[in-house]
């Protein structure tokens, strides 16, 4: 059984996407905590399951590593298989993503490599993008340019917002994120990509 910790910033949806799919017990991975950066309203989705949350307020360190460091102390409590970042709106320091990595995987909402970064949505609408997509990547220290697992497009219609293109790409996201967190579970080596 693969385990599992989540990492958020906000609502949670992909969140909850793995806590129902894991509701299944032929679905063969855990997540054993989610934690956050910040009070998250997706807390209440690991509550509502009974899964344990903390939260790491970044606000509450004096740099960007200080954070990080107890990030990481708070994840080796729970010794997971894998790290999965699921809007979580922070770059991890070096020394996260170096203990971590490939056991670190993050969702994004672009079709990468195209896009990256905190603003992806917004880029593709203002650059007159015809597809944007999701994206499933091994997190490296610079942004959203870790080894892509897996990626899907997602045209832009005609009269899309940054809104309403977002929530078309959400529900591939969270079954992308639900069918490599399966990949990974059944052998799908982080490794080799």
């Amino acid at each position: 059984m693969l385990s599992l910790v989540v990492l958020i910033s906000g609502g949670g949806s992909n969140l909850r996407a793995l806590l129902e799919a894991q509701a299944d017990a032929a679905y063969p991975a855990r997540i054993l905590a989610v934690g956050a950066d910040r009070e998250a309203d997706g807390l209440a989705h690991a509550e509502e399951f009974g899964i344990p949350t903390f939260t790491v307020p970044y606000g509450s360190f004096a740099s960007r590593e200080e954070w990080g460091d107890e990030l990481l102390a708070q994840i080796r409590v729970w010794n997971p298989d894998l790290v999965v970042l699921s809007g979580l709106m922070r770059l991890l320091p070096h020394r996260v993503v170096a203990e971590l990595s490939p056991r670190l995987i993050n969702t994004h909402p672009a079709y990468l490599p195209e896009f990256p970064g905190a603003h992806a949505v917004r880029d593709a609408i203002r650059a007159g993008a015809e597809q944007s997509g999701a994206s499933i990547i091994v997190v490296a220290d610079g942004v959203d340019d870790g080894p892509i697992i897996v990626r899907e497009r997602v045209p832009v219609l005609m009269g899309d917002t940054e809104h309403s293109l977002h929530e078309r790409i959400k529900p591939v996201e969270r079954r992308l994120l639900v069918q490599t967190v399966l990949d990974i579970a059944n052998g799908l080596d982080l490794e080799t990509l």
